[in-house]
């Protein structure tokens, strides 16, 4: 799981084993299982002096938070990542550190910005390798991405190193299910999708495989129906594991079709802060507007329209009575101050960087 062979006795022990835990559960798909495991293996490996195995933890931090689409902490991970590698921790895991931190960027502003690491994370043998031998789904989303940069080429690439490892681990399920989906993905095979989905042992994995699948059969002209069957098998997965991002992305696909799934989550993180008073998506326009988000970064975020987040931007402006962003963000910390603090990063840091929005 990438866990170092020099990590010391005692207390570090048991910070290692946190990590394998927490890797574990990002592993089967349990987003919510996977940042609360690395959340305590922070804690674990800082009070240990274990530092060195700090990159996994954040690693595992910086995807999930992205996938429960808590921007300031996904950013704020990545940025921890950042200064692992400045100081020389990410020797093992290179290439996921690499992988997390594209991930947050492309989140956060697309794909523009990333290009760059996602070459290198498929041109560098090394750095591919490590990360789609302990990443599988990270080769879907590398190959997902390249495409859209319109880099065939890279995508070809990334097919087939994912087809060399699968051919070269013969048994190993999840390779193979990973080397199903960077294929179908690539040659918009919607049965290798489906043969994809099944064999994923990771559910988050097995709802995106769901959801390419989707993809192709709406572009089909007989498609819909298969394809609002897909998303809607994705959206149950989504919402089962926690994933708040995709689980919004999927519903505005469904919107598309001209089906409404009545699926929002709260991106909740930490300890199932609830605001009774605001409806799920209220929530989750207030937690993204809170962060510094403009209406537009939020649509991107929740897939809907700017002018839909204007509208229930007022409907929370009336109910925490606040009239300006400002405001609205002062009034979030207030009101979530006592579940703020996030894994690694002191409470007041948190706290300063949300208020600062």
């Amino acid at each position: 799981m990438g866990v170092p062979a020099d990590v010391p006795d005692g207390d570090g022990v048991s910070a290692a084993l946190m990590v394998c835990r927490a890797e574990l559960a990002l592993a089967s798909g349990d987003v919510g299982g996977a940042v609360a495991k690395a959340g305590v293996g922070v804690g674990l490996a800082e009070q240990a002096g274990v530092h060195v195995l700090l990159p996994n933890l954040h690693v595992i931090l910086a995807v999930g938070a992205v996938r429960q689409s808590d921007m300031t902490a996904g950013l704020e991970y990545a940025r921890l990542l950042g200064d692992d590698a400045l100081i020389g921790r990410t020797v093992y895991v290179r290439g996921q550190c690499a992988w997390a931190t594209a991930q947050a960027f492309e989140a956060d502003n697309g794909a523009a910005g990333i290009s760059h690491l996602v070459e290198r994370l498929i041109i560098d043998d090394r750095l591919n390798r490590e990360l789609l031998v302990a990443q599988p789904s990270a080769a879907a989303w590398l190959v997902r991405v390249a495409r859209g940069m319109g880099e065939e080429g890279l995508a070809l690439k990334c097919v087939e190193r994912a087809d060399m490892l699968a051919r070269g681990s013969w048994g190993f399920r999840t390779l193979h299910a990973a080397a199903l989906h960077a294929e179908g993905l690539f040659e918009n095979n919607p049965d290798k999708l489906r043969a994809a989905s099944d064999l994923h042992l990771d559910r988050w994995a097995a709802a995106s495989a769901s959801e390419d699948q989707a993809k192709i059969w709406s572009a089909q002209r007989m498609g819909r129906d298969r394809a609002v069957e897909q998303l809607k098998n994705a959206a149950a997965a989504y919402e089962e594991v926690g994933a708040a991002r995709d689980l919004a992305r999927v519903a505005s696909k469904l919107r598309d079709l001209g089906v409404r799934s009545g699926r929002v989550m709260r991106p909740m993180r930490r300890n199932g802060h609830t605001i009774g008073f605001l409806t799920d998506t209220e929530f989750a326009v207030a937690n993204l507007v809170s962060q510094g988000l403009t209406n537009v970064q939020v649509g991107r975020q929740l897939y809907i329209s700017t002018h839909t987040v204007a509208f229930h931007l007022k409907k929370i402006f009336r109910k925490l009575e606040v009239s300006s962003r400002v405001e609205l963000a002062c009034a979030w910390v207030n009101l979530t101050s006592d579940q703020l603090a996030l894994p690694g990063i002191s409470k007041q840091r948190t706290m300063a960087l949300t208020a600062s929005t």
